[in-house]
């Protein structure tokens, strides 16, 4: 009986397909057609198609649109973008770059089979410059962050809490960064040394932790007392320690070393901390300073091994000759200061060792290879002698004869024939401000762009950072200290700390606010670096032409007045003219080179130009800047809107 009632169900299963059957070649529809689809703006991402359906007076079309695949004959099992009318056309987005597609128009019918247009093909582009460009979306993270600047907020600092910084890429490409443990509100304190966040597009970063437990390595303190010891001096048992200023360098092929610094902040005599107003002074200089060294196979990781001593401050006065008459004498008893290390390997394969700060200059010592301490026999850190100063190294830069210098902050890097060596002039709160100085050797002798030695009491030229302020903003005071690296392919960076300036918002402790800056460098025709004057946001960099040049800049000049920030002035660039129509440069003249992408003025001064973020538009977007030097000056321009 089952076997009946399935043959019953299949014949009218049959006669019912058969009516449909029928009624599709006596439908409507049959007058239907669409034309074969056209498309125009084909773009990295995105293609327009248009076509026409007609005949479908009468008829009852449930869809309509287009399908596309990257295969051929696509259908409605494919992907689609439905529209209406019978003049369809649409926006295909979300396209692959420099892929092959297949495009049909179709209709679906109510109980009918879909009907199709003929096939279409067509190739998405490369994805260029002026695509990404217009697509920019420039980085939200604020500056001003009290608001998140506990400890507990760490990991959404991004920037936020960075002073001293030094970058390194990675094997794995990452750029790592690590710092000084300065803080706003003291938030590393209790937590570490050497704090460490890593980014793959310099803009965003990730914050991974301390490279130092809180508590320091022993081998600090025991060097400390064993010198004091043969000073006749009392040990001090509970030593006040600050850790400054690392730089972080690979050495090889899984192989990092980071050098950094530990400043015992007692005095010699009595071994009592050096707090200021504390009523401590007894008439000494305060303790020495040291560099060791640690090292890892992963940055990733964030696990460093400590490699211990590498070198101390020294002195080329008699051990017992630390008096200090009193907090207004400079006249130091430390030659070398063991702070503020850099570290490079040169062309021939030396390492070498460049550190010093404030005392009587910058100095370089080469460094064994194998274990990255001293190649030389150290002396005692007392009555040092030679050019070598008795293995703790040559006098590379000097700011004038006094023992007392404000200049820091060495960082050394090589490119193209010459090694530059980058110097911190000026004190932290306001006026730092970076200089460079070059030489064939590793050594020196180093010069400056207009051929001043290192070695002399002059200013050294180019500045290429300084304390300014831009329209809208309260601008950034403290800018040095820097790091310089590039990514491997010849692009180079400039990075320091920027502070606010004091009272921002009513807030009386907002110069502690630091904020991590990273920058472009352009390097001008003689081979000098031009730091951007807006900080890396990584904006395409689509070439500029000379339209765009047309209008308004924010212009400003960095002049040796450092002590306070430079504002800026409105200069109109005038196309049709070719002429600056006001501010200080006022009817000078001008030509652009699309090619070299920099503005010449009559004057002789060449801006060059590069796309950065404008920081200070809300909402933040990209902008053309440029920096340019000359007359002992560095100018800054922004492009304005």
């Amino acid at each position: 009986m089952k076997y009946l009632k399935t043959i019953y169900l299949l014949l009218c299963c049959a006669l019912t397909l058969g009516a449909c059957s029928d009624d599709d070649e006596n439908s409507a529809s049959g007058a239907l057609s669409i034309t074969t689809p056209t498309y125009t703006n084909v773009g990295y991402n995105k293609v327009t198609l248009s076509a026409n359906i007609s005949g479908s007076e009468g008829v009852n079309i449930v869809k309509r649109g287009f399908c596309y695949s990257t295969e051929s004959n696509p259908s409605i099992y494919d992907t689609t973008d439905e529209v209406r009318g019978t003049e369809i056309s649409t926006t295909l987005t979300g396209l692959s770059q420099q892929t092959t597609y297949y495009a049909r128009a179709f209709v679906t019918l109510y109980n009918e089979e879909p009907k199709y247009s003929e096939e279409i093909s067509f190739t998405t582009p490369t994805e260029t410059l002026n695509d990404e460009l217009a697509e920019y979306e420039a980085p939200t993270y604020v500056d001003d962050y009290t608001g998140f600047s506990a400890w507990s907020n760490r990991y959404q600092w991004n920037l936020a809490n960075v002073h001293d910084p030094t970058v390194m890429k990675a094997d794995d490409g990452y750029y790592y960064m690590y710092q000084t443990d300065a803080s706003y509100g003291n938030a590393h304190n209790g937590n570490g040394h050497f704090h460490a966040r890593r980014s793959k597009d310099l803009v965003n970063w990730e914050y991974l932790g301390a490279t130092m437990s809180e508590t320091p390595p022993t081998w600090i303190k025991e060097k400390l007392n064993a010198y004091r010891q043969e000073m006749g001096l009392e040990p001090i048992d509970n030593p006040s320690y600050g850790y400054w200023a690392p730089v972080a360098r690979k050495v090889s092929t899984g192989k990092y070393r980071m050098y950094y610094s530990i400043v015992i902040t007692n005095y010699i005599k009595t071994g009592k901390p050096e707090i200021e107003n504390n009523g401590n002074f007894d008439n000494s200089w305060g303790e020495r300073a040291f560099i060791g060294l640690m090292e890892t196979s992963d940055p990733a990781s964030n696990i460093w091994e400590d490699k211990g001593y590498v070198v101390c401050s020294a002195s080329d006065k008699e051990m017992a000759d630390y008096g200090r008459s009193s907090t207004g004498d400079w006249n130091a008893y430390f030659k070398i200061n063991a702070i503020d290390p850099t570290y490079i390997i040169t062309t021939t394969g030396e390492h070498w060792l460049i550190y010093g700060s404030w005392h009587n200059g910058i100095a370089a010592m080469q460094l064994n290879p194998g274990d990255g301490k001293p190649l030389n026999t150290l002396g005692d850190p007392w009555k040092i002698t030679g050019e070598n100063n008795s293995g703790y190294g040559k006098i590379i830069a000097t700011r004038g004869n006094s023992r007392w210098q404000a200049s820091e902050g060495p960082e050394i890097i090589y490119r193209d024939g010459y090694y530059y060596l980058f110097l911190a002039y000026g004190t932290l709160s306001v006026e730092y401000n970076t200089r460079v100085c070059r030489s064939t050797n590793i050594d020196g002798p180093y010069v400056d762009m207009n051929g001043n030695s290192a070695m002399g009491s002059g200013e050294l030229y180019p500045i290429l950072t300084a304390p300014y302020k831009f329209n809208n903003s309260y601008g950034w005071v403290g800018i040095s200290h820097c790091g310089v690296f590039d990514d491997g392919e010849g692009n180079w960076f400039y990075t320091s700390q920027g502070r606010f300036p004091v009272n921002v918002g009513g807030n009386e402790y907002s110069n502690a606010i630091m904020m991590g800056h990273v920058r472009s460098i352009r390097w001008d025709a003689n081979g000098w670096p031009l730091v951007m004057p807006e900080r890396y946001g990584a904006v395409p960099q689509a070439p500029i032409t000379e339209a765009e040049i047309a209008g308004n800049w924010e212009h400003l000049a960095l002049t040796t007045s450092t002590g306070s920030q430079r504002t800026s002035e409105t200069l109109t660039y005038d196309l049709s003219t070719h002429k600056i129509t006001n501010g200080s440069w006022q009817n000078a003249s001008w030509t652009f080179d699309e090619a070299a992408q920099t503005i010449t003025t009559s004057s002789g001064v060449v801006l060059y130009l590069q796309r950065e973020v404008d920081w200070e538009a809300t909402p933040r977007t990209h902008t053309i800047v440029y920096a340019a030097q000359g007359n002992k000056k560095t100018y800054w321009g922004k492009k304005v809107q």
